[in-house]
């Protein structure tokens, strides 16, 4: 605590002079239809040229770059225009650094795309400029793979939807009887109506034995209004939904390609695969068939799957987006910032103006934060904390500081290669009281008194 009547005296970070860093440095400005490139000046020759974005313009970029003695490059661009120049430079052998747009800001009044070019090739030339994560290229094209599976899952999922909605239209109360229509059982039934069943005793013999419904309660829910309209939509909606499983299952057939591409971190003939928490006999909800966990143990060299709260598809997209190589952050809090699981402070004339997260889109952090809303009722270390935090400051605090606890803990397995071990449920709530004592003890102290346990006074 500061004393009264002393200034804080802040820390001085010592500024280093601007100099020129990258003198082979170029700024791209990329946008829809157009490029505009800048280089370092050179005599009566153009610094700033345009291009268009037609393949064979790229490479006609990529040449007068390589002709202008240009090394690294940094662009500015939105959506996905940005990724073939990069992959085309980053061929040619080219450092190339995407920039978020935040650190682009250009005085006002002066905005037009050669002067935003020209101030990108200035800032990278004196290193001003840093450069979103990307991770390797074999990375990459699994990360594209994972993504595009995930499209999938989300468009397959409307079309339950509409499933649902026809089933409702003709006053089909499958929902009201069955968890999940897309189960077996719930496939089998809606495949049956299709086909012309209208019995209800018929389609409520698809019921399976571990139901909690009675077969009497199901026949009621299958006395509906059969118009044929309403038919056919669900017709419809069933061939979607079996068309987009089997896309899923062919993007899983690729996705199983590519991590046998990958040189595996561990020999599973030296160090098997740890076993799992809870034993399955299949894969569950949208998990691919073939075994992922033991895909994932191979690539990261390390079961993430022991952390309490991460699945199997959540160390999936995990690793899909961080990559392997936690050395590309220096420390863990460079890591917890570039997920935006960090707090920050903005400090205005000694008063702090905002405080919090930063606002994200990062795919990690979601997943991150998923994992941690699991776990409200995991009787494990991390559940414990989740509680805790959820009891002090509430649900989306607690989430965002379990999600936060959750990739400290990823960052320090993938670096250091080491294999999780739970504490207990009751690890945090020992700490808390040991912490409470202590205050306690201090604050007897300060008061002349002394703190003495029940049991000692038996």
């Amino acid at each position: 605590m500061k004393k009264p009547g002393k200034k804080h005296t802040p820390k001085v970070p010592k500024l280093e002079n601007l100099k020129h860093l990258n003198l082979h440095a170029a700024g791209l400005d990329i946008g829809a239809s157009e490029i505009y490139a800048c280089v370092p000046e050179d005599g009566d020759s153009p610094s700033v040229r345009v291009f268009q974005t037609f393949t064979v313009d790229l490479y006609a970029l990529a040449d007068w770059l390589a002709a202008c003695g240009v090394t690294t490059v940094a662009m500015e661009s939105t959506g996905v225009y940005w990724i073939p120049v990069y992959e085309i430079l980053e061929a040619r052998g080219v450092a190339v650094h995407l920039i978020n747009a935040r650190q682009l800001k250009n005085v006002p009044g002066r905005k037009t795309d050669v002067l935003d070019c020209q101030w990108i090739q200035q800032l990278h030339t004196y290193g001003l400029l840093r450069g979103s994560f990307r991770p390797d290229e074999d990375m990459c094209a699994l990360r594209a793979y994972i993504r595009h599976r995930d499209t999938l899952i989300r468009y397959r999922s409307a079309h339950v939807q509409h499933m649902q909605k026809a089933l409702l239209l003709m006053n089909v109360q499958l929902t009201n009887v069955i968890s999940d229509i897309t189960g077996v059982t719930g496939l089998q039934i809606i495949r049956a109506i299709i086909h012309g069943e209208r019995d209800p005793h018929t389609l409520a013999a698809y019921r399976n034995e571990h139901c909690a419904k009675s077969e009497e309660d199901i026949a009621k829910a299958f006395t509906g209004n059969y118009r044929p309209e309403h038919l056919f939509a669900l017709k419809q909606a069933l061939e979607l939904y079996d068309f987009y499983n089997q896309q899923i299952t062919a993007c899983d057939q690729e996705i199983e390609q590519k991590y046998a591409a990958f040189k595996p971190q561990v020999d599973l003939t030296e160090t098997p695969l740890p076993s799992r928490k809870q034993r399955r006999n299949k894969p569950k909800g949208n998990e691919p068939a073939f075994d992922l966990r033991r895909d994932l143990y191979r690539l990261a060299g390390v079961d993430l799957t022991q952390v309490d709260g991460l699945q199997v598809l959540t160390v999936q997209t995990i690793l899909s987006e961080i990559g392997l190589d936690m050395h590309r952050w220096p420390t863990v809090k460079h890591f917890t910032s570039w997920l935006g699981l960090a707090p920050y402070q903005d400090i205005s004339g000694g008063k702090t103006l905002r405080t919090g997260t930063k606002k994200t889109t990062n795919r990690a952090a979601t997943a991150f934060r998923l994992a941690a809303q699991s776990l409200h009722s995991s009787h494990s270390a991390m559940g414990g904390f989740y509680r805790r935090m959820r009891a002090k400051h509430g649900a989306p605090k607690a989430i965002v500081a379990t999600a936060h606890k959750l990739a400290r803990i990823v960052y320090h397995l993938l670096k250091y290669r080491e294999d999780y071990v739970d504490p207990g449920a009751d690890y945090y709530e020992e700490k808390y009281r040991d912490r409470a004592i202590r205050n306690l003890k201090r604050k007897a102290r300060q008061l002349g008194l002394d703190l003495v346990p029940v049991t000692a006074q038996l």
